[in-house]
């Protein structure tokens, strides 16, 4: 069916005129006479001096910022100026791609990216809700934004690609921090095949290393510990340099500490001196599709609702995009039915998409978290219910561990299918009210005296026995098989009774790669290694379309002697990450089409062929890249940083780092994302472990931390790449959380502006 007024027209760049899509000043566009008004106003300017005045950063020898402010519109001043002397580039991008402008910055390929967003996000609606906000959160709101132009008024060399100001409202269209937002389900390919199927405009895809994304958290009980102290793991797998880590203090009672989503004013994962919180992505359903029956008559489109017909709501979308030295734009007029937009079409129906837009309360929710003091205070905050795509793993200073899995839940007649597109015109498909917090899967103080998530299923989250149960709860809740790196960490957390920080620390870093212990034992049974003759797994003879060479042989008796632990020097890592990589391109279709999940297949379902068949081309590639198929992991497995660009190069020639880590699809607790890139032999990594912290809650509280590289983004910085070497080697900085502590090993101390 084809979607009508779709338009598009040239604008002159002076039409776009503070919208900051030139780094040149867009009033030279006007005549020779005419004045610009000055971006910034005197009282605004005042009102920044004088807020700056209230705001100390100390930063210590690692670099990391340690906001003090009066109150805490004051530290969230401070926050966001320290943020931006980072990395200014990344946080406005933040903001950039949470809006919908990329296209004003980079062109015509993100237009549909762009579209995605504003299906969503429209600035008339959230200054109105910034307007009805609460008056502290909105004085959180006003100083965001303060501290954002006072950073650009003090840097008048820092030139914006898009946002020449930052306005409050702004803050609602980035509330949450996940690494990938509910909105980024949506997928733009298929967007612009409906709303624009004649252009010839290329789509940019996001790129994907492969590399699970999600995270690790643990909580382990004080009867689990040898001082008696809870312990928490925060370990986000994210894109490298995702976030800052930096603390704020302030006289009203913050005191965080942890993990900041660049441009957002609250530490996403991290902890204050009495709770502390990680959150990993959730399979708990918050999001659902409906295929939607349309009927067009003459006035306007129409969807079928039980025995209605009613009419889609339209909406008139401007997509500015930067073209050439100029400025174009598209009108999409985009489509709504009561469940949400349009977001392509599929066999005939229109598909439409529900997911939760709250930013009033997931903002509210994400700061408040920060202040709790107890179990019953960071409970409270969770009854916000907009916590929509994370789980969260829970520890606190009074002893208690905690999880709760998903947040966002809405009631649904279980009777239906809630993984695949709901029927739209049937009434009873609809959302039902959210789930109270009490229904919704959690653990609280479990006897086993420890908690962990993996972004596994919830229904092991305590190992055995200690666990909810599966039939006690609806299916959409937990849509998580178990993966790797859940049953590596009930191995390192079950039965232990004496943890310490470091030890923690060793059990996140444990070297396991539990995935292989299963497939290399599926390649020892199909493969009779004294002799070619092959078995079947009904244990029959069965004749290959290959020989079994000797070489074939040597692959495979070195991995049969192999502890299936990774590390730099480990040449069977090298042919097993390879072999496994190779065997899952090889099976992914054939997986999908048996709706098997892809890691039960390879152990399962393989052929003998298969098997040996990406063993051979593992070893092959192997020969080819570095001369041989015996090669050491870290010769293959690097770090590499050389530029601050938000998307990386990389050279075989250039300084790197090696790295024992590996890919969290083997069961790698420490998680290492990498891949070669064109024109490069070697695997360098962009995701897994980024900021990393274990906390003890003692008195006074112990934490140790360390983050991917280095926590600045400018090459000449000393502290562009000083953690790079301790990252690699799993080696933990102590985290510098009182003022003396700070104050003893500072590095400067000022205020913003100077």
């Amino acid at each position: 069916m084809p979607v009508k007024n779709f338009i598009a027209v040239t604008l002159l760049s002076v039409a776009l005129i503070g919208c900051g899509q030139d780094d040149r000043n867009p009033i030279e566009n006007l005549t020779e006479t005419s004045t610009p008004a000055p971006l910034f106003s005197d009282e605004e300017i005042a009102r920044w001096e004088d807020t700056a005045g209230k705001v100390t950063i100390l930063r210590d020898s690692w670099g990391i910022a340690h906001i003090y402010g009066v109150t805490d519109a004051d530290t969230v001043f401070g926050t966001l100026y320290a943020q931006a002397e980072d990395d200014f580039y990344r946080l406005e991008t933040n903001y950039i791609n949470a809006m919908g402008r990329l296209a004003e910055a980079e062109g015509e390929t993100q237009l549909y990216r762009d579209l995605r967003m504003k299906l969503f996000i429209d600035p008339v609606k959230m200054q109105a809700q910034f307007d009805s906000s609460p008056a502290w959160l909105m004085d959180l709101m006003v100083a965001f934004a303060d501290g954002l132009n006072y950073y650009l008024y003090t840097h008048p060399d820092v030139k914006p690609r898009v946002i020449k100001k930052f306005e409050p409202w702004m803050a609602l269209t980035f509330s949450e921090g996940s690494i990938g937002g509910d909105i980024e389900r949506v997928n733009i390919s298929r967007l612009k095949d409906f709303y624009d199927p004649t252009s010839m405009v290329a789509v940019a895809e996001d790129l994907f290393d492969g590399e699970p994304r999600g995270s690790n958290g643990f909580s382990i009980a004080p009867k689990n510990t040898a001082n008696g102290n809870a312990l928490l793991l925060i370990n986000p797998h994210t894109s490298f340099f995702f976030r800052s880590e930096l603390h704020m203090v302030s006289e009203e009672g913050l005191n965080a500490y942890g993990a900041v989503t660049w441009g957002q004013f609250f530490i996403y994962q991290g902890f204050n001196e009495n709770t502390g919180w990680m959150h990993t992505s959730s399979r708990a359903d918050a999001i659902d599709e409906y295929l939607e029956t349309i009927v067009q008559q003459d006035d306007a489109y129409y969807y079928q609702y039980g025995d209605e017909l009613r009419r889609l709501e339209e909406k008139l979308i401007s997509l500015p995009f930067r073209d050439g030295d100029a400025m174009s734009e598209i009108e999409v007029t985009a489509y709504y039915t009561h469940h949400g937009p349009i977001i392509r079409e599929e066999n005939g129906k229109w598909v439409s998409i529900s997911l939760m837009q709250e930013p009033v309360k997931a903002l509210a929710q994400s700061y408040g978290r920060t202040k709790s003091s107890n179990y019953e205070e960071f409970a409270t905050t969770m009854e916000l219910r907009t916590n929509s795509s994370n789980n969260t793993v829970y520890a606190d200073s009074e002893g208690n561990i905690a999880y709760w899995h998903g947040n966002f839940i809405p009631k649904r007649d279980p009777s239906f299918d809630w993984n695949s597109p709901l029927d739209g015109s049937n009434p009873a498909t609809d959302w039902g009210p959210l789930h109270a917090v009490s229904e919704m899967i959690s653990v609280f103080n479990p006897d086993s005296g420890w908690i962990q998530n993996t972004n596994n299923t919830p229904f092991n989250a305590s190992g055995p026995g200690n666990s909810p149960e599966p039939a006690d709860y609806p299916a959409y809740m937990a849509n998580n098989p178990e993966n790797p790196r859940g049953v590596h960490a009930v191995r390192v957390l079950q039965g232990k009774d004496d943890f310490t920080l470091d030890s923690l620390i060793e059990a996140a870093y444990d070297p396991a790669l539990p995935f292989f212990d299963d497939l290399i034992p599926r390649l020892l049974l199909v493969t009779a290694v004294d002799s070619p003759s092959i078995i079947d797994e009904d244990g029959n003879a069965v004749q290959l379309q290959s020989t079994v060479t000797g070489e074939i042989l040597d692959y495979i008796d070195l991995l049969r002697g192999w502890d299936t632990n990774f590390g730099v020097d480990s040449v069977e890592t090298s042919l097993a990450v390879y072999w496994a990589e190779a065997l899952m391109e090889m099976v992914q279709a054939d997986a999908a089409a048996a709706d098997i999940n892809i890691y039960d297949y390879m152990v399962n379902n393989t052929t003998p062929n298969q098997l040996l068949g990406a063993l051979n081309q593992a070893a092959e590639t192997l020969s080819r890249d570095f001369g041989s198929w015996q090669v050491p992991w870290g010769e293959i497995n690097r770090y590499q940083r050389i530029t601050g660009d938000l998307v990386q190069n990389f050279d075989d020639n250039a300084p790197s780092v090696p790295v024992g880590f590996a890919s969290g699809r083997w069961g790698a607790l420490a998680s290492f994302g990498a891949r070669t890139y064109p024109g490069t032999r070697r695997m360098y990594g962009t995701s897994g472990n980024s900021f990393v912290a274990a906390v003890e809650f003692s008195r006074p509280l112990r934490a140790k931390a360390i983050t991917v590289g280095g926590l600045q983004s400018d090459p000449e910085s000393p502290h562009f790449d000083d953690q790079a070497e301790m990252y690699a080697n799993g080696e933990f900085r102590d985290v510098l959380f009182y003022r003396d502590d700070i104050e003893a090993n500072l590095e400067r101390e000022y205020r913003p502006g100077h």
